[in-house]
């Protein structure tokens, strides 16, 4: 039985040909597993150093037209204009995606699920990474030694709730931040004499106010081939200040102090 993607490249399967996307809609897909036997054989692809990166989204098929579906989302799109954002009737789907560099039309897809309307988005992306990550494990993909699969995401996530989730994963995780974030820096060191309860955090870090940032660590500037010079600023020990709120409501506990690294 040939995949999908090989039979869109047929000759009857030209641009536009769409049986084969609908027979897949209307089919169950099935999960496959190390227990498969599946993957063994397959060539990960590989970025700089040897190192599997893995990265996570929810792109959404709008419905706006369509009578109401069951289990039908409202998804969030940009419009024209930078601020006009919109939420459109649709069915999202999230998926994990193996990236591999250069310029490429195709990507393997190890694991997409269709989340429900009462389901938790970050639990969701939390099974299906920590599933992938273990299938990938179990048919030699990786192995004790080599450098830690990368998993990287927009800011819609909430990378620190992400990493939490997976914690005990052989995984790093990089996630874009939104502009607006305002971040703590590491608290002070105690004074001498003062009985008072130290401080949790230290002070703000304002992503738009640079008065509000230290010295960096470290700072890099890198040629690249299509935008120039880009240069990077890296500090140590930042950490967000974690509240009941949002994907942490339901947590059970203290807070913990995600502190972030360079």
């Amino acid at each position: 039985m040939r995949p999908p993607v090989d039979l869109t490249l047929l000759p009857g399967h030209r641009r536009g040909h769409g049986s084969g996307v609908r027979r897949l809609e209307s089919g169950p897909v099935r999960r496959r597993s190390a227990a498969d036997g599946a993957g063994a054989g397959l060539s990960l692809p590989r970025c700089d150093g040897g190192r599997g990166v893995l990265a996570v989204g929810v792109p959404p098929r709008l419905r706006p037209d369509a009578p109401c579906p069951a289990e039908r989302l409202l998804c969030h799109v940009y419009g024209r204009a930078k601020t006009a954002s919109q939420f459109i009737p649709g069915r999202p789907c999230s998926f994990v995606a193996v990236l591999e560099p250069g310029a490429t039309s195709w990507t393997a897809i190890p694991d997409a699920v269709r989340p429900a309307p009462a389901d938790d988005a970050t639990a969701i992306t939390g099974a299906q990474l920590r599933g992938v990550v273990e299938w990938l494990i179990a048919a030699g993909h990786w192995q004790a030694g080599d450098p830690h699969i990368v998993i990287v995401s927009d800011a819609g996530y909430d990378v620190t709730r992400l990493a939490w989730v997976l914690r005990g994963l052989s995984a790093e995780l990089v996630g874009r931040a939104r502009p607006d974030r305002v971040m703590r820096l590491p608290k002070p060191p105690r004074m001498h004499g003062v009985n008072d309860r130290p401080p949790e955090h230290g002070p703000e870090f304002r992503f738009t106010k640079p008065e509000t940032w230290p010295e960096p660590a470290i700072t890099t500037v890198t040629d690249t081939a299509n935008y120039g010079k880009a240069g990077t600023q890296a500090w140590d020990r930042v950490r967000p200040q974690l509240t009941h709120r949002s994907s942490w409501l339901g947590h059970d506990g203290e807070l913990p102090l995600a502190e972030r690294g360079r």
